[in-house]
């Protein structure tokens, strides 16, 4: 039986995050534990599905929301100050201290959707984790995202989010119908930012976050999927730049591969992937990507 343990997680900075250890009700002790990073504006709690499985194989998994998100949200939005790179250097960062103090033996994985990717890397204790999972990774750059969406998406990002979230003092993307209400300085970040560049000049965090990337070595699966309108091919190579060190095993997949008619950018996490896609990606967990590559799990995607 999965008892859904909620925990109170301590950023680095101090600031307290909700998060979600999933376990097993029986299990004492892991050799393998693993933290979700979620996709920017998405609450933890939409990835529940897919943690009570991989705790059901016998891997603790901690899910949590950054802050000004889901259960970290704080009373009121408005006026509250948060950083992208507060996201991934300090709740990312606490996170998996949390997951390191209460499993301090055991191998830790990292795994993350969308823009989720990036902050794992730009933590300070990213070096903690033995191997990744990306799940649709992207830097959210509208310019790689399908044709037939970069223009309505640079309208909504570049237009439409600033003016809203300047007089709301944050973002109501529930409202809009996209996800979690984001707090001012993260909209206006994602909103500022028209080119590829991740760290412009003088960006001295971005650019200890995007040092961390670099240097970070350790195993990846890479997944993706070719109806996937905003992880494109070309915005999963721009991610996977920024990560010049892991052992990366990258599959892309399409739906008739797997019998479906679409998968898209959310589509892994439906419930169907229980039986199709989850447990490729246990495979991979409880085994050594490097010898997964030769392996007929490898090849059945």
């Amino acid at each position: 039986m999965i008892v859904p343990r909620v925990v109170c997680i301590t950023a680095l900075d101090g600031y307290s995050l909700k998060g979600t250890l999933f376990l097993e009700e029986s299990t004492a002790s892991a050799d393998r534990v693993a933290v979700f990073n979620a996709g920017a504006g998405i609450s933890a709690s939409y990835y529940r599905p897919f943690a009570i499985y991989l705790a059901e194989q016998g891997i603790p998994t901690l899910t949590y929301d950054y802050r000004g998100v889901g259960g970290s949200r704080p009373p009121k939005l408005r006026g509250f100050r948060a950083s992208i790179e507060d996201w991934s250097e300090f709740d990312c960062g606490g996170a998996i201290r949390w997951l390191r103090e209460n499993y301090p033996r055991a191998e830790l994985t990292g795994i993350a959707h969308s823009v989720g990717t990036l902050l794992l890397g730009g933590a300070p204790n990213s070096s903690e984790l033995r191997n990744l999972v990306m799940i649709c990774p992207h830097t959210g750059y509208y310019g790689d995202y399908h044709p037939k969406l970069r223009i309505p998406m640079a309208m909504l990002w570049h237009g439409i989010m600033p003016a809203v979230s300047r007089v709301v003092g944050y973002f109501p993307a529930r409202a809009f119908g996209l996800g979690e209400d984001l707090p001012l300085g993260i909209a206006l970040q994602w909103a500022a930012r028209r080119t590829p560049e991740l760290a412009p000049h003088g960006h001295t965090r971005a650019r200890a976050a995007l040092d961390k990337c670099r240097a970070l070595t350790a195993d990846a699966l890479v997944i993706s999927f070719a109806d996937d309108a905003f992880a494109t091919e070309s915005g999963t190579m721009r991610l996977l730049r920024l990560y010049p060190n892991l052992r990366t095993t990258y599959v892309r997949l399409s739906p008739p591969d797997l019998g479906a008619k679409h998968i898209g950018h959310f589509g892994f996490f439906r419930p169907e992937g229980r039986s199709g896609l989850w447990p490729r990606i246990l495979a991979y967990i409880l085994r050594d990507c490097r010898t997964l590559v030769h392996s007929s799990a490898v090849a059945a995607f």
